[in-house]
C-alpha cells in the first residue's frame, strides 16, 4: 500500500484527459492513484469546489468530515482538511481523529440542522466496498444525504476548472495547522445514544439474542463495540482487525478483494461461524450497506428489504398511513406485492439512493431501499434519521424483527413467498457497442412494439420512474408475472439486464433470453 499512497501524492492528473478529470457518479468521485484518477490534486480541487458551493448556498454551519479505513482515505482526509482550514470553514471530525461511518455523518448533519439556522453539510472520504487500492469522496449537503445531480455537476465543473489551472487558486495550509483547526465531535456516542429512536433497542436487549457483527475492517467497528457496551447486548464483534490492505478478507467471486457484505464469497468468514449466533451481520467499510446472516446463510438483499417493509408496516403504529415506501426500479417486485397488501403507496425511482433523500428528509417516505443492500428509514415517531444509507440500523432491525416475531429474517421471507409467490431474480451483463449505449438515451415508451415477453402480455414499458418521473437511463418492461430492466454501464462497454420471474427459474431464463432479443431489436433501430 506504500506505493499507492506515494502515487496519491506524486502522480498529477491531466485535466485535459477525460479519464483523469473529476467525475461524480451515483456515489461521488472514485478512482485509483496509480491511474491518476484519485490523487491529492483531485481532493484539493473537489474540496475547494465544495467550499465555493457551500458559500453560494449560504452555509455558515460546520462541515462534518469523515473517512473510512481504505489506505488512501486518511491521506485524502488530511488533504481535504488542509483546504477547509485555509478557507476558514469550521470542521468537525471524529474524536482522536478516528474514522467515521457514512450514516453517522448523515445523522450528525440532520441533528445539527434541526436546531440551527447555520446550515451544516458533510464530506466523506470512502470508495465504499471497492478494492483496497481504490479511493473515493462524496458530498452530503444540508439535507444529510447524497448530493443530487445539480450539486455534483456544479462541484465537478468547478473542480475540473481548478485542475486545469493546476490548483493555482486553491487555498492550502500545512497539515499540522489543518489538524489543529479541526474540532473534535463524538459521532459514535451521539449516534449510539439515539438508536432507540429508530430501532427498539430495549426489545432486543430483553430477548437476550446472541448477535455477531463483522465490520469487515471498516468504520462500523467502534460503533458495534459501543452498541454492545451501551445496550449491554450479547453481541460479539467477530473481527477487530483494521488494515488498509484488507489482507484478512476472503476473495470475492472474481478473485478480487472487495468488502461487499452482499456477497457470500466476501462474507465467508462470518458464514463459517454463523451457527454461533441467532442472527449476525456484516457492513462494508463505510457502513452504509448491510449483510444479514442467519441459520440459512446470507440473505439476498432484495429478500431482506421485503421483510423489513412488511415488518415495519405492522410494527410502527406511530407512522401515518399516508407514508410512502421507496424502492428502485431494479428491486424485487415482491416489494410491490408487500406494499400493496398493506394498502400503502409505492414510490419507485431510478437506481441511486439520492432519489430517496427528499422523502426521508421531509418525512413523507417511511423507508427507502435499493437492491444493492442499502436502505434507511424514519425514526419510530416518523422523523428523519439518516438520509444516507444506514447499514448499522438495518442490521439492528434484523435483530428487532427476530426479537419481536421469533422469526429469523430468512424464515420471515419464506412466509412472504407462501403469501405472495416466490420470485427468481438475476442480473446479466451484456457487451455492447458505443452506438448501442447511445441508443439507450433515445428509447421511449413507444420503442417496444412487441405485445408479449416470455409468453406473457406486456403490461408496461417504462423509460421514466413511476414514482418521480425521473429518467431511468434505460428501459423497464413488465408483465403480470415478471419484468426486465436494462441500462448501460457508465464505465464499461456493456449494459446490465436485471430480470425477475414469479413463474420459476426456467421462466426467468426465458425472460432474459426474450429481453436480449427485444433489446437487440430496439437498440439497432
Amino acid at each position: 500500500m506504500e506505493a499507492i499512497v506515494k502515487a496519491f501524492f506524486d502522480e498529477k492528473p491531466n485535466a485535459n484527459v477525460v479519464k483523469e478529470r473529476v467525475t461524480f457518479g451515483t456515489s461521488g468521485h472514485r478512482g485509483r492513484a496509480t491511474e491518476r484518477t484519485f490523487n491529492a490534486s483531485h481532493i484539493y480541487a473537489i474540496t475547494q469546489a465544495v467550499v465555493d458551493y457551500r458559500a453560494e448556498a449560504g452555509y455558515q454551519g460546520p462541515l462534518f468530515l469523515g473517512f473510512d479505513t481504505h489506505a488512501l482515505s486518511r491521506p485524502a482526509w488530511e488533504c481535504a482538511l488542509q483546504v477547509l482550514a485555509a478557507n476558514n470553514v469550521p470542521v468537525l471530525v471524529e474524536k482522536d481523529h478516528g474514522y467515521t461511518a457514512t450514516p453517522l455523518v448523515s445523522h450528525a448533519i440532520l441533528q445539527h440542522n434541526a436546531s440551527s439556522s447555520a446550515l451544516a453539510d458533510g464530506l466523506i472520504i470512502t470508495p465504499s466496498h471497492n478494492p483496497p487500492e481504490d479511493g473515493g469522496i462524496k458530498y452530503n449537503p444540508s439535507h444529510g444525504g447524497p448530493a443530487d445531480t445539480d450539486a455534483t455537476s456544479w462541484i465537478e465543473l468547478r473542480a475540473n476548472a481548478y485542475l486545469l489551472r493546476e490548483l493555482n487558486d486553491v487555498s492550502l495550509v500545512p497539515n499540522e495547522e489543518a489538524l489543529a483547526h479541526a474540532q473534535e465531535y463524538d459521532f459514535t456516542a451521539h449516534y449510539v445514544a439515539d438508536l432507540n429512536n429508530v430501532v427498539d433497542m430495549q426489545v432486543i436487549q430483553r430477548a437476550g439474542l446472541t448477535l455477531g457483527a463483522d465490520p469487515m475492517g471498516g468504520t462500523a467497528l467502534p460503533v458495534w463495540q459501543a452498541i454492545a457496551k451501551h445496550y449491554e447486548l450479547a453481541l460479539e464483534v467477530v473481527n477487530i482487525e483494521v488494515d488498509g490492505a484488507f489482507a484478512f478478507m476472503p476473495p470475492d467471486h472474481d478473485g478480487k478483494i472487495r468488502m461487499d457484505c452482499s456477497s457470500s464469497a466476501a462474507m465467508a468468514n462470518l458464514l463459517n461461524i454463523k451457527d454461533r449466533f441467532d442472527v449476525a451481520f456484516g457492513n462494508d467499510p463505510d457502513a452504509d450497506r448491510h449483510g444479514i446472516v442467519d441459520a440459512n446463510g446470507l440473505m439476498n438483499p432484495n429478500h431482506f428489504l421485503a421483510v423489513c417493509i412488511d415488518y415495519l408496516m405492522s410494527h410502527r403504529p406511530e407512522w401515518a398511513a399516508s407514508l410512502k415506501i421507496g424502492k428502485t426500479l431494479v428491486s424485487s417486485s415482491m416489494i410491490d406485492r408487500v406494499v400493496a397488501s398493506h394498502e400503502r403507496e409505492l414510490y419507485e425511482v431510478p437506481v441511486g439512493f439520492k432519489w430517496f433523500v427528499e422523502g426521508l428528509h421531509e418525512g413523507w417516505l417511511a423507508f427507502g431501499g435499493e437492491e444493492s443492500a442499502g436502505a434507511s428509514l424514519l425514526t419510530r415517531d416518523g422523523k428523519a434519521w439518516s438520509t444516507d444509507k444506514d447499514g448499522i440500523v438495518l442490521c439492528l432491525l434484523a435483530a428487532e424483527i427476530l426479537a419481536v416475531t421469533g422469526k429469523t429474517p430468512s424464515t420471515y421471507y419464506r412466509e412472504l413467498t407462501q403469501r405472495f409467490g416466490e420470485p427468481f431474480y438475476k442480473r446479466v451483463d451484456t457487451a455492447c457497442t458505443p452506438e448501442e449505449k447511445a441508443a439507450f438515451k433515445k428509447l421511449d415508451s413507444e420503442s417496444v412494439t412487441a405485445q408479449e415477453l416470455a409468453g406473457d402480455a406486456i403490461t408496461a414499458v417504462l423509460v421514466a420512474a413511476p414514482g418521480n418521473g425521473a429518467s431511468i437511463g434505460g428501459i423497464k418492461v413488465t408483465t403480470e408475472n415478471g419484468w426486465f430492466a436494462a441500462r448501460p454501464s457508465g464505465t464499461e462497454s456493456l449494459y446490465k439486464v436485471y430480470a425477475e420471474s414469479f413463474k420459476g427459474p426456467e421462466h426467468l431464463d426465458e425472460l432474459i433470453k426474450s429481453a436480449g432479443a427485444l433489446l437487440s431489436s430496439v437498440l439497432k433501430e
